[in-house]
């Protein structure tokens, strides 16, 4: 029978330095199986000789042998402090609502083995050893949707993956089968760990769920913002419009990096494009494009932009050690800090909410463009075949609308929507898991949108011949017609070839097919 664990990628080694984006998209999407270092190894070992001996000393230490948040007052006996661990992964599993997807799981929890493999934490080497084991497995806690305020980190989330550790809770095997933990520890042959002092803490306390998601993004945005390049490119020959603005010397007066990447990506995917030829003479009367067309390199190049920022943001947050108390094993101590708060990650994700729905929407004004007579320069009438009889791509702009006004709704920032908790303890937080969920609800939006786009331009370059596209937008007609969807015609039923679009864009398969005729694009 096959299995999740079948035809895996190469193992990912955690150590001490931060994992990469490809190390995080390997576990998290092609279910890699990862182990820890030896220098991981040792310096986990040497974090937890300090905490043994702060456990063993009179004077109490935060998150050693005291309780937690408003509680920390309290010194716990040695007796007690097993039961300490336990109740403290057992109470702050406390997420209500659907699951969250494998992939942000399986992220949050290489993340959460990346910072105990640092040294910083105090965990024993056996409780990283069986989160590695877990993703080597393919075991994955159910972890819920609500219960994140992004302060002391994604505590909910990370407490049902440290309950798992403990042989409790739910969680899926690699098949998906869903199963108590203990079943699906022993059936891996797996033992539970019984917490030791500050450990509990330390598998729970992090940004690791909002971080992970981020990665995921950034990695999805770069994708589909060379896709929107496609689309763009395929609606500026569709609506013939020029391709005079994007030339080099007009963006190096305005050297912004990514408007000229984007710039970059529209001339080499129009070259050669017999639409445009067709109108490029001096008998051409347009004197200017619509903004939707003419601004397409500012608008996607601002988005690349602000996902570059983004992304310099994560790479600093994959080098932290993000813990609270923190070991410092060379000096021999234990500080209290605010490193889990999750504000830096917070903003960005924030922030790419608020591309995807702007790039959704100049995507969203270039297709109904298309679908005016008083502005498609020739074209029928929602592109339909009879007009009046079909409505052709009427109501699949209505689909955009809707999507890109669902999208401006996303854009609101999470982060600044901070609510007290813990007796006021945590009295301002960061909120960045839901800013991390609802990203991720604007990723899938634009890909939606952009994939409208895609279907809409290449009916209506069809509607052109016999002028001829540019190669590399006539290869992705191709490829929408060899995957079953149709040109023009009588209107059919439209929403499986939204769909079947859509995955072509999510896949990267749209942009695979343009750059197989014209190379990388930017």
């Amino acid at each position: 029978m096959t299995t999740g664990l079948d035809h895996l990628p190469p193992t990912v080694e955690v150590g001490v330095g931060p994992v990469s984006f490809d190390d995080l998209l390997s576990v998290a999407r092609a279910g890699a199986p990862v182990r820890l270092s030896r220098d991981a190894a040792v310096a986990i070992d040497r974090a937890r000789t300090v905490i043994d001996e702060l456990a063993a000393a009179p004077t109490p230490a935060y998150g050693v042998s005291t309780g937690f948040g408003a509680l920390a007052t309290r010194h716990i006996p040695t007796e007690m402090r097993a039961q300490l661990q336990r109740s403290l992964v057992r109470s702050h599993a406390a997420g209500s609502g659907p699951e969250v997807e494998r992939e942000v799981v399986r992220g949050l929890m290489l993340l959460r083995l990346s910072t105990l493999a640092t040294g910083h934490t105090g965990v024993r080497r056996e409780t990283a050893e069986l989160l590695a084991a877990l993703l080597a497995h393919g075991i994955t806690p159910v972890v819920r949707e609500y219960g994140s305020l992004g302060c002391s980190g994604d505590l909910a989330p990370l407490s049902h993956c440290a309950l798992a550790l403990m042989g409790e809770g739910e969680v899926r095997d690699a098949s998906g089968t869903l199963m108590p933990a203990a079943e699906a520890l022993a059936a891996a042959g797996l033992t539970p760990v019984e917490l030791a002092a500050k450990e509990g803490l330390a598998l729970i306390n992090g940004t690791d769920g909002m971080l992970g998601m981020l990665v995921l993004a950034i990695a999805d945005l770069r994708m589909l913002l060379r896709t929107a390049d496609i689309a763009a490119a395929m609606s500026v020959e569709g609506q013939l419009a020029t391709d005079r603005v994007f030339a080099p010397e007009l963006q190096a007066i305005r050297p912004h990096p990514g408007q000229a990447a984007s710039a970059a990506n529209l001339v080499a995917l129009l070259a050669g494009s017999g639409v445009v030829a067709s109108h490029r003479g001096p008998d051409c009367n347009r004197v200017q494009d619509a903004y939707s067309l003419r601004c397409s390199p500012q608008v996607h190049g601002g988005a690349r932009d602000t996902v570059e920022h983004a992304a310099t943001v994560a790479g600093r947050e994959l080098a932290s050690a993000v813990d609270n108390p923190v070991v410092l094993a060379e000096e021999g101590r234990v500080e209290s800090n605010g490193n889990f708060h999750g504000a830096p990650v917070a903003y960005v994700l924030d922030f790419l909410a608020i591309v995807a729905a702007d790039v959704a929407s100049i995507s969203e004004r270039r297709t109904d463009r298309f679908l005016d007579k008083a502005r498609n320069h020739g074209l029928p009438p929602f592109l339909a075949h009879d007009p009046g009889v079909d409505s052709g791509h009427m109501i699949a702009q209505y689909t955009q609308a809707a999507i890109v006004s669902e999208l401006k709704r996303l854009a609101v920032p999470a982060s600044v929507d901070s609510i007290p908790s813990s007796a006021m303890q945590e009295d301002h937080v960061s909120m960045g898991w839901s800013a991390a969920r609802k990203l991720r609800r604007s990723v899938d939006g634009l890909t939606r949108v952009v994939a409208i786009e895609v279907l809409t331009a290449a009916r209506a370059l069809d509607l052109r011949r016999p002028l001829e596209p540019s190669r590399a937008t006539g290869a992705v007609i191709d490829l929408l017609r060899s995957s079953g969807i149709e040109g023009p015609g009588p209107d059919r039923y439209l929403s499986p070839e939204i769909e079947a679009t859509v995955a072509l864009v999510a896949s990267g398969a749209v942009l695979s097919a343009a750059e197989s005729v014209i190379g990388e694009l930017a």
